[in-house]
């Protein structure tokens, strides 16, 4: 079929793109390398459509699909794209993606080779021609300029054959397979799909599951995505497979997405709404009761299936606060020794299958988690990680909340530091950083868990990066109450540089012992009911993030802001690399695109903000390629994902 034919083909509802299938990923060589292929006339390879009837599927876009059979592009889209959008200057209709990539394109009639736009270069170089404008308009107007200009004229039958030679290529006949038979379902289709598809990203069993589900309900991605963010907006960034997660447990008690086959639109509808309603309520829980109020601190996402399907089995609330806090037990002790960090399908089973008696439910849970930790006692050296990306971070956020920590200045709880300029909280480092560089204390030491607390931005202010064996002194003599609720040793010696090691050593300790009390209350249902009392979802608050001094968290959120202005995908905050054959954690990155920039076809990649040499090698590893800053990374997105030219103005 001639390239002319399927561009007319889509914008008349003939070929269109299946929802299941990822959005425009190619950078700017790629573009280059498909059109200097066709001018050369080398083979680009064959595309791969599924004919199914119009009214069984749903497509990607706002264009009608034209009545009786339609041909879904399986293997393809990206050539197809490309083309689409040089030949008729625009995007197609089911495009999803960065437009920057294929506008722009320039052809040079001496050279022949392909660039894009490049202002200064260009204007020096009367060779170059749009190949847009000369898909558009044919080659008639470009003879015209050829002829008048005294430079190119001499070889105006070479350039007419050149220019012709580009703009037939609209006529160059790709082989296109049909995949055909009302035996291939979906599920046989996603196969072929994956088996060609061999060099790009597979499909997932929720990306199956999700096709499924549109293609009887067309807005269900849509109904969807406007649940993400909405909890997006209150701090809580979740992914689209996370939340089918949930209402597949919340309506089958299984974790597999196989579970949802034959499920009509109505049930899942309903199921999405009482999924919504479920984990507000559990989201305000977590936040009120143990003050874990945003993403970077939530700590086990994947805990959400089991505890939404727990609530649905009680109607929608645990009236009874023992048993509340007693789940709550168990998702802190989840969280903690990374009960759903690998393997999450077979360990969320075992769990769905322990609550559905709902007599001895949450005993049945928390015997499970001892069979795997052998105890749920919390240890010093449980907090001897470092960096925020630990795994105990959350838990000392969680102790500096429901224990009341006040600060130092001001002797208000640090709960109530929520709003206003100076009243952000801050990460605060006790004993300085650029102090302990200087006395010769290495990266991990500096950045240990056991060195943070959380203050107010003006009490950090005033600190700043003061001897602690000045500030500390300081503060005791004003408020020693506001001291020892951030489980700071009172020993004055420990305040001393020379024995920093020591104070890490015995904070360690008091932090587990704070911690340990207060989950054996939680477990007792001896928590008071006043603390704290904050919640995200009722429209009384903005969230907040802890900040450090220098703000690396907002290095991270403005990169990934960036990242995705460039139409390239969002990263993860605080990823968990896993061992993928055992399942065993073993790093936390701060942010990665683990299907890579560009999903399929480029490595994953991370950005380690201040990291140390160990997370590193695990990363590289695990075949991640990373950066230490935003700058590095914005020049391998510009170079390698977007390919930018540089030669521009």
């Amino acid at each position: 079929m001639k390239v002319s034919t399927i561009i007319d083909q889509i914008d008349n509802g003939a070929i269109a793109l299946p929802v299941f299938q990822r959005g425009y990923v190619w950078n700017r060589d790629q573009v280059r390398g498909l059109l200097e292929s066709l001018y050369r006339r080398h083979p680009v390879g064959s595309l791969l459509t599924w004919v199914t009837r119009t009214e069984s599927v749903d497509s990607r876009g706002e264009s009608p699909l034209q009545p009786g059979y339609v041909k879904l592009l399986l293997d393809g889209q990206q050539r197809i794209t490309t083309l689409y959008g040089i030949i008729r200057g625009k995007e197609p209709p089911f495009f999803e993606g960065n437009l920057e990539t294929f506008t722009g394109l320039h052809f040079n009639m001496e050279t022949e080779t392909f660039q894009f736009y490049a202002p200064v270069r260009m204007s020096q170089e009367p060779g170059w021609v749009s190949v847009t404008e000369l898909m558009e308009e044919g080659i008639g107007r470009f003879i015209a300029q050829i002829q008048e200009n005294p430079v190119l004229a001499p070889k105006v039958a070479t350039y007419v054959d050149r220019l012709n030679r580009v703009h037939t290529i609209r006529d160059v006949e790709l082989h296109v397979e049909d995949v055909t038979g009302e035996e291939k379902t979906v599920d046989v289709v996603v196969d072929i799909f994956n088996r060609v598809n061999s060099g790009g990203t597979k499909l997932s069993k929720g990306d199956l599951a999700l096709a499924k589900i549109c293609a009887a309900w067309p807005e269900a991605r849509a109904e969807m995505n406007s649940r993400l963010e909405k909890w997006k907006g209150v701090g809580f960034n979740f992914k689209l497979e996370w939340l089918l997660r949930c209402v597949t447990s919340l309506m089958t008690g299984e974790a597999m997405f196989s579970a949802l086959s034959g499920t009509d639109t109505s049930s899942f509808r309903n199921g999405l709404l009482r999924s919504e309603r479920h984990v507000d309520y559990l989201l305000n829980l977590l936040s009120s009761r143990l003050g874990l109020d945003h993403d970077r601190v939530l700590g086990s996402p994947y805990s959400f299936p089991l505890m939404v399907r727990y609530v649905e089995g009680r109607g929608g609330r645990l009236s009874d606060p023992a048993e509340r806090d007693r789940l709550l037990y168990w998702y802190i002790h989840a969280m903690l020794w990374g009960r759903y960090s690998g393997s999450t399908e077979t360990v969320l089973n075992q769990d769905l299958a322990a609550i559905e008696d709902t007599n001895g439910a949450l005993d049945r849970l928390l015997e499970g988690m001892r069979r795997q930790r052998g105890d749920l006692r919390v240890s010093a050296k449980d907090f001897s990680g470092w960096s925020k990306g630990a795994r105990f971070y959350p838990l000392l956020y969680l102790l500096t909340r429901v224990h009341h920590a006040e600060d130092w200045d001001t002797g208000i709880e640090l709960s109530n530091h929520m709003l206003g300029n100076l009243n952000r909280l801050e990460l605060h480092h006790i004993f300085p950083k650029s102090l302990l560089y200087e006395h010769g204390y290495e990266r991990h030491e500096v950045n240990a868990l056991a060195n943070f607390t959380f203050l107010s931005q003006d009490t950090n202010l005033r600190v700043s990066n003061r001897d602690p064996s000045e500030y500390i002194r300081e503060f005791v003599e004003k408020r020693p109450s506001s001291i020892e609720s951030h489980w700071i040793p009172m020993d004055p010696d420990l305040w001393s540089i020379e024995n920093y090691r020591a104070f890490l050593e015995e904070r360690r300790g008091l932090l587990a012992k704070a911690a340990n009390q207060f989950m054996d209350s939680l477990l007792e249902g001896s928590v008071p009911e006043s603390a704290p009392a904050t919640t995200v979802l009722d429209g009384t608050r903005d969230f907040f993030t802890p900040r450090t001094s220098e703000d690396e968290d907002q290095l991270l959120l403005e990169a990934n802001i960036w990242v995705v202005k460039q139409g390239l995908p969002e990263g993860e905050f605080e990823y968990q690399l896993v061992d993928e054959d055992t399942g065993e954690f073993l790093a936390i990155l701060d942010l990665a695109w683990p299907n890579g920039l560009q999903e399929g076809y480029s490595q994953p990649v991370a950005l380690l903000i201040d990291e140390d040499q160990e997370t590193k090698r695990l990363a590289s590893q695990a075949g991640f390629r990373f950066y230490s800053d935003v700058e590095s990374l914005k020049q391998y997105v510009k170079g390698r994902i977007l390919a930018t030219s540089l030669a521009a103005d």
